[in-house]
């Protein structure tokens, strides 16, 4: 069960996916396939630990984790990824990003970039 205090940034999540997904295009963004939809469609099994309702990290969320990398085709799905990523961290606490930051790890996944509010998403690989 979700901490009843962290619900609001939970909602925060939320209209940040559906704002960055209706508004304006990202410059070297604008060619990768994967859209934040996908992106956050793909997280939503981790934001139980993330926001601190979980003490483990779920299958589910690893799965989700594996599958954005998997379909990350260029660099500008890279890109985009980290932008999402970036977009919801920039509203986060220190708590929920640092948890966010354990995940590649736990996932044992390699990303690109480090989970961070301060992340150069046009630096990717």
């Amino acid at each position: 069960m979700l901490n009843k205090q962290l619900f609001p940034l939970l909602l925060i999540c939320i209209a940040v996916a559906v704002s960055t997904t209706t508004g304006a295009s990202n410059t070297a963004a604008e060619d990768a396939i994967l859209t934040c939809n996908m992106v956050y469609s793909s997280l939503e099994p981790c934001l139980g630990y993330v926001l601190g309702g979980e003490l483990t990290v779920s299958p589910e969320c690893c799965s989700g984790i594996k599958s954005i990398l998997n379909a990350e085709r260029t660099r500008a799905d890279r890109e985009r990824t980290c932008t999402c990523i970036k977009s919801v961290g920039s509203t986060s606490t220190a708590i929920p990003i640092s948890r966010a930051a354990q995940l590649p790890g736990l996932c044992k996944a390699n990303i690109s970039f480090k989970i961070s509010p301060d992340v150069d998403c046009s630096k990717t690989i």
